[in-house]
């Protein structure tokens, strides 16, 4: 049961001290002041789990800097005039000084906070985080011409003179807080935080015409004049995201914990592997971060659970379908795709990708998005090796992240029953049909990422062996194209690669064309032209509209060197792929793992255009 006393009190005792700190972080005193206000609205909506935190302060100080940095329009560096000539020179000190180093200083300067507390709020690695501090206390001492021993006595001038700022009463903030529970919606800089920047109460006039900061009319029936087609920020209550106990239960590990609750608007944003951008949806109305993790076991384990809200059904399919993305076509140096699933029973659409990371120290990676309505939310685990979940649990976890917020305004479908389904990879390639660099495995003493060159149209064709010479370029085939996969940097052979050459032909053509390569390979294994090559067939099913078949080949080039050479050829129905792949001695790919490559080119292949007609 919410305490308003509590609340009370502690408004009392926190507001200034966030004041001076957002005032401090953009120079602009009533921006920092209706968001201060804004974070204790938003912080009586929560107080039930607030007042139980460890260090609620903390909540409230990273909602009151992410609205003041969103609140400050104004010129780069808002100042008033007539400063007191202390304040002044802080404030421009400050202001040279880049946002995240900025933060870094105040919050060390202004709050009680650890230096790692201070790096998991600014979204730093505890490394950098040290570095940034390192230079923004160098470089503020010197803009403000004091000691570094003498900062934090700078700031006594800037405190002193926010002190006398007006504040409206706690009930006006509880009330504001209660309305917002109510109606689930709090506009940007809504009107109860307007009316208390000018009033420090609750106006309505006679004419039914609410107040908003910049003074436009907003009636009952509409918003304002200049944002009429602006959506409205959603009410999106943390008790909706996954509780600890669900993650306890369905993913391995021990001692789990909520490392942390926010709209991710520190930092840069990206919290979870894979992650391109901040939001997958950057219109959203409203987001939520809950992050977990069992740091301090033996077996280190982390879960994410990223949700938004949309305007539209349409934006939250666009959401989704960005959110998918990220993981299927990772962009993280040596990742690699496993398995794509799409899971049945869960909102109105879900997908799980599974991935396994290769940099040290090796992880498995599984995530699943899924939508409901006009929310999508993505749960990431990530664990070592052999400790991962089942993908049936991580789709029961993500079921339960959907049954959490199905029922909310903008909530769709909830979830049954998890059911797994398998489907080919999500097309992630400059090309859609052809391999991407998250398809491929890791080289054998090689800790570089593969990079693909640019797709081109297949005049010539390096996947195809000397004995095959498989031809893409011929009249009748379309869609025609190449691309290397190489290993920059790498110190390897130049023959060192792996290609991947795709076309269209009509079925019965691309049926004869595979069927040619495989002929031609017989008889080179047969041909005295070719004593010293050794090909070995190890892969091979043909069917009416499907063909796979793989092949070694070692070739003698003296008596102590030979040169190996992996290629493999596909069909579904028009489309064809070819892959070749030259190791470099010792540095190469298992067999088993170019068999299962030339499967997912042929997996890929379900992307492929129909071939040119006529």
């Amino acid at each position: 049961m919410k305490d308003p006393d509590e609340f009370d009190q502690y408004y009392k005792d926190v507001r200034s001290r966030l004041l001076v700190l957002t005032y401090c972080l953009t120079g602009d005193l009533p921006a920092s002041r209706g968001a201060v206000r804004d974070a204790f609205v938003v912080s009586w909506h929560h107080w039930a789990k607030v007042s139980r935190l460890e260090d609620p302060e903390a909540w409230t100080r990273v909602r009151a800097c992410s609205h003041a940095q969103r609140r400050h329009t104004a010129k780069l560096w808002h100042r008033e005039k007539g400063l007191d000539p202390e304040v002044k020179a802080t404030l421009d000190a400050l202001g040279k000084l880049p946002i995240a180093q900025r933060r870094m200083l105040l919050l060390t300067e202004l709050t009680t906070a650890s230096l790692a507390e201070i790096a998991r709020e600014v979204g730093l690695p505890r490394a950098d985080a040290e570095r940034e501090l390192q230079t923004a206390t160098a470089q503020f001492a010197v803009h403000r011409d004091v000691p570094t021993t003498s900062i934090r006595t700078v700031f006594e001038p800037v405190r002193a003179y926010v002190d006398d700022s007006r504040w409206p009463r706690p009930t006006i903030i509880r009330r504001a807080g209660a309305a917002r529970r109510r109606t689930h919606t709090v506009i940007g800089v809504g009107a109860t935080v307007a009316a208390l920047v000018v009033t420090g109460t609750l106006v309505t006039d006679a004419a039914g015409v609410r107040p908003t900061l910049s003074r436009e009319r907003m009636t009952d029936a509409g918003a304002s004049t200049h944002s009429r087609n602006a959506p409205e920020p959603v009410d999106l209550p943390e008790d909706a995201l996954l509780p600890v106990e669900d993650v306890a239960r369905l993913v391995p590990g021990t001692g789990w914990t909520v490392t942390d609750t926010d709209d991710n608007t520190g930092g840069d944003g990206l919290v979870m592997p894979c992650q391109q951008n901040r939001y997958a949806d950057p219109g959203n109305a409203a987001a939520l971060l809950r992050t977990f993790d069992t740091a301090g076991t033996k077996t280190p384990a982390s879960v994410s659970q990223a949700t938004e809200v949309s305007t539209s059904d349409r934006s939250a399919r666009r959401s989704f379908d960005t959110a998918v993305s990220w993981f299927a076509g990772c962009h993280d140096d040596r990742a690699q795709l496993m398995e794509t699933h799409a899971v049945d029973g869960v909102g109105d659409e879900a997908m799980l990708v599974l991935l396994r990371t290769w940099a040290q120290p090796e992880s498995v990676v599984v995530a699943g998005v899924a939508r409901t309505g006009m929310i999508t939310t993505t749960t990431v685990t990530q664990s070592r090796v052999g400790k991962e979940p089942s993908q049936k649990d991580v789709a029961e976890l993500l079921g339960e992240a959907v049954d959490g917020l199905c029922e909310q305004p903008d909530g769709g479908t909830c979830a049954t029953v998890a059911r797994l389904r398998a489907v080919p990879p999500v097309p992630v390639a400059p090309v859609p049909a052809m391999l991407a660099e998250v398809d491929l495995p890791p080289v054998a003493g090689v800790a570089r990422p593969w990079v693909g060159t640019e797709p081109q149209q297949a005049r010539t064709n390096a996947a195809a062996t000397s004995c095959d010479g498989a031809d893409f370029s011929s009249g009748s085939m379309s869609n025609n194209v190449t691309r290397t996969f190489l290993i920059p940097e790498a110190k390897l052979a130049d023959q060192f690669g792996l290609t991947e050459t795709v076309g269209s032909l009509p079925e019965k053509k691309a049926r004869e064309f595979v069927a040619n390569v495989r002929a031609k390979l017989v008889a080179c294994a047969n041909s005295d032209r070719h004593l010293g090559t050794d090909i070995e067939r190890v892969l091979h099913a043909a069917g009416e509209h499907r063909d796979i078949t793989v092949w070694h080949l070692t070739t003698e080039v003296t008596d102590d060197t030979t040169v190996q050479f992996l290629m493999g050829i596909v069909r579904d129905g028009t489309s064809i792929a070819q892959v070749g792949f030259v190791p470099d001695g010792k540095a190469t790919i298992s067999n088993d793992a170019f068999d299962a490559l030339v499967k997912r080119a042929l997996a890929r292949l379900d992307a492929m255009p129909a071939p040119r007609t006529g």
